[in-house]
C-alpha cells in the first residue's frame, strides 16, 4: 500500500452531498479530495443530445447504474430466512459514477412536514403510545423543520426548483401546498406546464374536496442562474428523465448544478474510479485517519486526512462504517446497538385509468416531475381516529414519459405477446393515466441491516444483509391510500380502471423507488443512534455522514431535499463549530 500526502478534507463519493460539500470546504479554504467508485460523468461529453434519448441503453440495460459485480447486498425478508445475493439490480437502482443517483432521478424535490421529525412525540401526543405498533421503532429527529427550513431554501435555490409555495411565513398562499412548512421564500422558479393528465387530475381531486398543486419540480421551468453561479436551462419535456443523464441542462443534478462552480477550486481533486474499502482509525480507535482505496489497477491507497466524510449512497455509507468495525451493529434480538438499525423503504400504490380513444395525454411530452399533487392524505395531515394504522402519502398524477419500449400499457387479459398485444399496445398507448401516491415507511425492530456471514465481495469484504418487509401498518395505509387514489382516479372518468395493493413481501424483482433510509440515524443520545445532530458520529468526532442513511424512519416524499437541507445543515456546524476547534465533539454524549 501506497501512502498519499495528508490532506483537509476526504470525502467519499461525489454525488449530491459530496459535490455539495466539497465545493462550500474548498471554497472555505480547506484542501479537500473526493473519491468516487464510478466514472467521470459530464453532461457535454456522456449525455448529450445525440446520445441522451437512447432508451435500450439507458433505461432497459442500465447503462449508468451501479453493477452488482461492483457491489450487492444479499437480502431477504425475515429473520428465519437464508439471505441471498441480489444478482440484478431491480427493487432499487444505485448510481454509478459522479453525481451518484442525482444523476438519473425524476427531480421530485420535497421538504418533509414538521411533523414528520418529532414524529413519535406527535403521534403520541395525539393518539397516545398505543397507536404506535408494539415493534416500531421510530423516533424524533434531533433537528426540527424550523432548524432546517434556511437550508431547504437554499438548496432549492442552488437546485432552480419549479413549484408554488403554499405557506410562505405562516401565509397560505393560493395554488400551493397549504399543508406544507412554512416557507421563507417562493420557489426559485414557476411550475412547469401541465399536461391534459395533471389538469384532469386537478379537477377530480379539487371536485372531491383535496387541495392539488405542482409537484415541486428538478426540472426546470425557465432559463436559471443559481447561487453558485451555473446557469440551468428550460426542460424540453422530452420525456427522458428518470433513468437518463439531461442533455439539456435542465434537471437539477450535481452536474448542472454544483459540479461547474467545484471544478474551478484549484484545491479540489477528483478520483474516480477509485473504491473506498475502508475508513482507518487512530490505535485508540476515537479519530478517524484518512481512508484506503483501491484503484482501478487493483492498487492500495492511503489517503490519510483530518476529517473524513461518508457521501455514498445510503446503503454504501452503513456498509463502509461497518466493515470499518466503526461503531456497534445493532442486535434485532436484543434491541442493542445501532449501526445498520432503522432501515426502511418507501410504501407506493395506485390507481391505472384506460381512456376513450379522444382523450389524448400524449404522454410523450413529459418530465420526470411533471404533475400535479395531493398531500390531503400525507403524514398526520389527516385524522387516524379509528383507522387501524399510522403514516401516510401523497397523491400524485404525473406524465413522466411515453418510451417506445417500455411504456406499452394494456388492459386486464391482454395477452403478454402476439396480434392481440400488439393491438392493445396501439388502442391503449396515449389513452391511460394514472393516480399514484409516494407513502411513508416507518422503522420496526427487525427492519435492519448488517454482514452477511456467507457472502463476500470480489476483495473478500462481507456484503451487507438487508431484512426487510412491509409491516401490517404499512399494508393497511397501503390499502387506505389505494382507496383514495382509485376515488379520484374515478372522478376523472375512465372506460376501466384497475387499482393496485401493497402485498407484505417485499420483492427485490420489480422496480420500485431508490429511496432508502437509514442504517446511519442521528439521534439525540448515542443510544439511539450513530451520528449526532449535526451528523457527527457520535465515537468519532472528526468522523460526518451524509444521505438518507441518517433517516430515522422515511416520510410520504422523496427524500432528495431533505438530504440536501441536512447537508447545508451539517456544513454550517462544520464551518461555524466544528473548525474553530477541530476534533471535539459539537454535542457532548
Amino acid at each position: 500500500m501506497s501512502k498519499l500526502p495528508k490532506k483537509d478534507v476526504v470525502i467519499v463519493g461525489l454525488g449530491w452531498t459530496g459535490s455539495i460539500m466539497a465545493y462550500e470546504l474548498s471554497k472555505a479554504g480547506l484542501d479537500v479530495v473526493a473519491i468516487e467508485r464510478g466514472p467521470w460523468r459530464d453532461t457535454a461529453a456522456d449525455y448529450n443530445l445525440a446520445t441522451a434519448p437512447d432508451e435500450l441503453r439507458y433505461a432497459i440495460r442500465q447503462d449508468i447504474f451501479l453493477r452488482p459485480a461492483q457491489e450487492t447486498q444479499t437480502a431477504r425478508n425475515t429473520r428465519d430466512q437464508e439471505a441471498l445475493p441480489i444478482r440484478k439490480y431491480g427493487s432499487y437502482l444505485p448510481g454509478n459514477g459522479v453525481g451518484g443517483a442525482g444523476v438519473h432521478w425524476n427531480g421530485h424535490t420535497w421538504r418533509f412536514l414538521p411533523t414528520d421529525f418529532n414524529l413519535r412525540s406527535h403521534l403520541t401526543g395525539r393518539y397516545g403510545a398505543a397507536a404506535i405498533p408494539q415493534d416500531s421503532t421510530i423516533q424524533d429527529w434531533p433537528v426540527s423543520y424550523d432548524e432546517l427550513e434556511p437550508h431547504y431554501d437554499f438548496f432549492e435555490k442552488v437546485c432552480g426548483i419549479s413549484g408554488k409555495a403554499g405557506n410562505i411565513k405562516g401565509a397560505i398562499q393560493a395554488g400551493g401546498n397549504p399543508f406544507e412548512g412554512w416557507r421563507s421564500d417562493e420557489y426559485p422558479t414557476k411550475p412547469l406546464r401541465m399536461n391534459l393528465a395533471q389538469n384532469m387530475f386537478q379537477k377530480a381531486a379539487t371536485d372531491l374536496g383535496l387541495h392539488p398543486f405542482p409537484l415541486p419540480s428538478g426540472n426546470i421551468s425557465e432559463a436559471y442562474t443559481n447561487p453558485y453561479g451555473v446557469r440551468l436551462a428550460p426542460c424540453t419535456y422530452c420525456g427522458f428523465c428518470e433513468w437518463f443523464g439531461c442533455a439539456n441542462y435542465s434537471k437539477s443534478t450535481p452536474q448542472t448544478c454544483v459540479l461547474p462552480a467545484l471544478m474551478r477550486q484549484t484545491n479540489f481533486e477528483a478520483r474516480t474510479l477509485c473504491e473506498v474499502t475502508k475508513v482507518n482509525m487512530s490505535a485508540d480507535g476515537k479519530t478517524a485517519t484518512g481512508v484506503t482505496y483501491v484503484d482501478s489497477d487493483g492498487r492500495e491507497w492511503e489517503q490519510p486526512a483530518d476529517l473524513v466524510l461518508l457521501c455514498a449512497y445510503q446503503l454504501f455509507n452503513v456498509r463502509l462504517l461497518m466493515v470499518s468495525g466503526i461503531g456497534k451493529q445493532y442486535d434485532p434480538a436484543t434491541g442493542e446497538g445501532t449501526l445498520g438499525r432503522n432501515y426502511a423503504y418507501q410504501t407506493n400504490v395506485g390507481t391505472v385509468g384506460y381512456f376513450d380513444k379522444d382523450v389524448n395525454f400524449n404522454p410523450f411530452a413529459g418530465a420526470g416531475s411533471l404533475g400535479m399533487m395531493a398531500d390531503d392524505y400525507n403524514g398526520d395531515v389527516f385524522d387516524h381516529s379509528g383507522l387501524g394504522f399510522i403514516g401516510g402519502a401523497n397523491l400524485n398524477c404525473t406524465t413522466t414519459n411515453g418510451r417506445p419500449i417500455s411504456n406499452r400499457p394494456t388492459p386486464p387479459g391482454t395477452p403478454r405477446w402476439g396480434a392481440q398485444w400488439k393491438k392493445a399496445t396501439a388502442e391503449t398507448y396515449g389513452h391511460t393515466t394514472s393516480v399514484g401516491s409516494q407513502g411513508s415507511c416507518y422503522s420496526y425492530r427487525d427492519n435492519y441491516l448488517d454482514l452477511d456471514p456467507t457472502y463476500t465481495d470480489r476483495l473478500g469484504r462481507p456484503l451487507m444483509r438487508m431484512t426487510f418487509q412491509y409491516k401490517p401498518n404499512e399494508v393497511k395505509m397501503a390499502a387506505y391510500i389505494a382507496d383514495r387514489t382509485a376515488e379520484v382516479m374515478r372522478a376523472m372518468g375512465p372506460k376501466q380502471m384497475v387499482k393496485g395493493n401493497k402485498g407484505a413481501l417485499w420483492d427485490v424483482v420489480p422496480y420500485q423507488t431508490t429511496h432508502n433510509t437509514g442504517g446511519t440515524v442521528m439521534s439525540s443520545t448515542p443510544v439511539d443512534g450513530v451520528v449526532n445532530r449535526y451528523t457527527q458520529h457520535w465515537d468519532v468526532p472528526n468522523l460526518f455522514v451524509a444521505g438518507a442513511s441518517l433517516f430515522p424512519q422515511n416520510a410520504g416524499y422523496n427524500p432528495t431535499g431533505t438530504v440536501g437541507a441536512l447537508a447545508y445543515w451539517a456544513l454550517d456546524a462544520i464551518k461555524n463549530q466544528y473548525l474553530k476547534n477541530p476534533g471535539q465533539p459539537l454535542v457532548q454524549a
